[in-house]
């Protein structure tokens, strides 16, 4: 059985979409932390010629973020230069992505994430549905302040021009950032969600996409992992069973993503991270977006989950499939090998 279809655990489980506690992630605030030490310690790493890239890795990747941004506006202030821009110019390729995303506040850092995903031709789908589908309230709302305040639009007129159909109209409810959080669970209205569910797919011929949409994208997280298992009473499958069944393309993705986030954020991020390993070649986009918006959150869990579903650690599979400083960095934010 694998860790989506055992749903025996799902009530007692606390979830990254409402817990707001940062005691499971791997990067804390570093103690004996003295920002002008630090701020001379990248000058020196990076001014003159050559770059000491295992001093930017030291100071960047084992403080928090909320020290990272004491250490950039110190360095703005001492140099008359932004940290960003120096990075930008004295380091490349993945490396340099990595570590000006570490100097982003994480809001800044979602908000150009999504930015990247609806600029040029083409929509990067996967990668709003990944922001989208995991992400608290409270983080939505700090992205789309964010985004108003670097493009002067509101980011949900944005999205309206580049998604369409079920799957923007399923985004666009969750870019507003208000899923129900109340901590209540209303059985009898679990047991109502199920019923129209397996109703609007299993049940009939063709399937009434709004209706998934509606309930999927606006309950609670409490009042979701309940109707998950009332439809699994009803239907005998999963709802993730039956909405791979009953749908596909973005859609698919996006609602499967959902039901996952509502099990288990840690477990959806392992999964999307062992996907950007496996095959030809690594996505090393998603790779640094995950580690770095989840190392002060739930990295810790990410990591049991990786191994619970693929038998090996996160650790060991950054250690054979990136390599030089893009991929220290990467390993020092992973923390040890489980």
């Amino acid at each position: 059985m694998s860790v989506w279809d055992d749903l025996d655990l799902l009530l007692d489980s606390p979830s990254s979409l409402t817990v707001n506690s940062n005691t499971r992630g791997t990067v804390r605030d570093r103690p004996n932390f003295k920002v002008e030490e630090d701020v001379a310690t990248l000058r020196k790493a990076m001014e003159g010629l050559g770059t000491t890239e295992k001093s930017l890795i030291e100071v960047l990747t084992k403080s928090s973020n909320a020290q990272r941004q004491l250490i950039a506006r110190a360095y703005e202030k001492t140099t008359g230069r932004k940290l960003i821009d120096d990075l930008e110019g004295d380091t490349h390729g993945d490396f340099e992505d990595l570590l000006v995303a570490l100097v982003k506040d994480p809001a800044v850092h979602d908000c150009h994430e999504v930015i990247k995903a609806i600029k040029g031709a083409g929509t990067t789908e996967s990668t709003l549905t990944e922001i989208f589908a995991s992400r608290s309230n409270r983080q939505i709302k700090a992205l789309s302040e964010t985004y108003l305040a670097e493009t002067g639009r509101a980011l949900i007129k944005d999205l309206q021009s580049e998604v369409s159909g079920d799957y923007g109209k399923a985004l666009l409810i969750l870019a507003e950032g208000k899923r129900d959080e109340s901590t209540h669970v209303d059985n009898a209205k679990a047991k109502a969600d199920a019923k129209t569910l397996y109703e609007a797919g299993e049940k009939k011929w063709g399937t009434d996409e709004a209706k998934f949409i509606d309930i999927l994208c606006h309950r609670s997280v409490p009042q979701l992992r309940q109707t998950l298992i009332e439809y699994k009473n009803i239907s005998k499958k999963t709802l993730q069973e039956s909405i791979e069944s009953e749908m596909s393309g973005d859609l698919e993705e996006l609602l499967v993503a959902v039901v996952k986030c509502v099990k288990s954020v840690p477990a959806y991020m392992a999964e999307r991270l062992f996907k950007s390993m496996k095959g030809a070649g690594t996505t090393e986009s998603t790779l640094t977006r995950i580690i770095v918006s989840r190392s002060e959150i739930d990295l810790l869990d990410v990591r049991a989950e990786y191994k619970k579903l693929f038998g090996y650690t996160l650790y060991s599979q950054l250690e054979s499939e990136v390599s030089g400083n893009y991929g220290e960095a990467l390993k020092t934010l992973c923390g040890q090998d489980d």
